[in-house]
């Protein structure tokens, strides 16, 4: 994968199972009719530390197997501990989207979440790989990520928002599209497969204190793009304070798109 801009500190991590438990709850019933079923044979890729993973070996049962693929080693002994924590089989997998090292035409369901607005034009080339791994006749390529035209704040203060600003130029600097969810049915029919379902949605969010966003979860790579510097971390941390002291009214919306095909 290209390089991912967040850190996995402690609230990185409520953070993707925050994100983990909602999905499951809004998306359910495509996970099951796309094939996350008992017995299933299922891949995540660009996993993070697990979240997601977890909830699929707990749909697939004992009977199924769960294959966790990302390219950040610290993600997957994180993904590999809350598995055990759990007390449910994950395996994990050092791979790249184009590249993850798995079995061609062995998956009943490839997952991918937030992971192609992360990969600099290389969106096609990521769904054309997973296209592989999908069975034929019928394994699915299951496909989840943003359209940030729509994303918006209401509540937080200024200098936040000059946070978002300077992330998205971070974004926009690597080449990584950020409409990429509003096009997620064309990917999957370039690469093959049939779509079976593709809808979208509007987050509404009120963050949880502590819980900072993708943003600022990104500050190392900001610093390194030249992006900020100390006077900048320091005014944004402090505004996170306040805001965790007195949150106010913060709402947090945006835009998420779902689409799955399946291979014939």
């Amino acid at each position: 994968m290209a390089d991912y801009l967040l850190s996995l500190s402690e609230p990185e991590i409520a953070r993707y199972r925050l994100m983990a438990e909602a999905a499951e709850r809004r998306e359910r019933d495509l996970w099951r009719a796309a094939g996350a079923v008992p017995g299933a044979r299922i891949a995540d890729v660009g996993c993070g530390p697990g979240a997601i993973s977890l909830r699929l070996a707990g749909l697939a049962g004992p009977e199924g197997a769960v294959w966790a693929v990302d390219r950040d080693e610290g993600a997957l002994t994180t993904a590999s501990a809350l598995a055990e924590r759990a007390g449910v089989a994950v395996h994990t997998l050092a791979g790249d989207a184009v590249a993850t090292g798995l079995p061609a035409g062995t998956f009943d369901l490839v997952m991918l979440r937030h992971v192609l607005a992360h990969n600099g034009g290389r969106e096609q080339a990521v769904v054309d790989h997973l296209a592989t791994l999908a069975r034929p006749g019928g394994g699915a390529v299951y496909l989840v990520d943003v359209d940030m035209r729509d994303f918006r704040v209401r509540g937080a203060p200024e200098v936040l928002l000059d946070l978002e600003d300077r992330y998205r130029e971070l974004h926009r600097r690597r080449g990584n599209d950020l409409t990429v969810g509003s096009r997620l049915d064309e990917l999957l029919t370039a690469a093959g497969l049939e779509v079976a379902a593709y809808e979208g949605h509007i987050e509404v969010v009120t963050p949880p204190p502590g819980m900072r966003g993708p943003a600022w979860a990104a500050r190392d790579a900001l610093v390194a793009e030249g992006l900020a510097g100390p006077e900048e971390l320091a005014r944004w941390d402090e505004a996170f304070r306040r805001m965790e002291r007195d949150p106010g009214d913060i709402r947090v919306f945006a835009a998420h798109f779902v689409a799955y095909g399946r291979r014939p």
